[in-house]
């Protein structure tokens, strides 16, 4: 499963680098809504891309660790909380910041639930079915991370920076279709 959720997200990430990752949350009740966490790795120094599901909450952003302090972008953002974050169309710098022991926290995990789709159905835990003690005791691995957006960012390197492939691509395509309507033999008509 672990390796399924790789490979996904490397196709989430490249969606979002082509400018269409915002567009995967037209149907947020089945395909979740995601954003893109930016982040540093606590052991190699590497910038990490993490797609992650969200729930906005009184215009604040929050996202969980489904797999709980052993999720590798978790351990990431606590050690550096200082991230990069693309939601919709926009890029932000943000804080991160743990808040598993929020008074309200089965109530905003449950958003972030309800925000991931079918991937909280998949991971056994059905946030419109379950009530808050049943919620509960199937999350308590669960970290609920808020993440304070500080200032937009903008420049290279953020979603859509491979944008610039679609009208290539295009142009590449329509030559390909003119050269093969151009090798077309004309005036074979038939003789009477």
């Amino acid at each position: 499963l672990l390796q399924l959720f790789k490979a996904f997200n490397k196709f989430v990430i490249l969606l979002w680098r082509l400018g269409i990752g915002p567009s995967m949350g037209m149907y947020p009740e089945k395909t979740g809504q995601f954003l893109v966490m930016v982040h540093t790795g606590r052991l190699t120094g590497k910038t990490r891309y993490t797609p992650v599901n969200y729930a906005r909450v009184e215009d604040e952003l929050y996202v969980t660790a489904g797999f709980g302090e052993a999720a590798h972008w978790y351990k990431n953002i606590m050690a550096n909380p200082n991230i990069e974050v693309w939601v919709d169309n926009e890029r932000w710098h943000a804080l991160a910041e743990d808040v598993s022991d929020h008074p309200d926290r089965l109530r905003l995990l449950r958003e972030v639930l309800m925000g991931s789709g079918f991937a909280a159905v998949l991971a056994g835990l059905d946030p419109r079915k379950l009530n808050d003690e049943e919620l509960n005791a199937g999350s308590e691995k669960y970290r609920l991370v808020h993440l304070r957006r500080c200032e937009a960012l903008t420049g290279d390197g953020g979603p859509g920076d491979l944008a610039w492939v679609w009208p290539n691509a295009a142009g590449v395509l329509l030559v390909l279709a003119l050269a093969g309507w151009l090798r077309k033999p004309r005036g074979t008509e038939e003789r009477k």
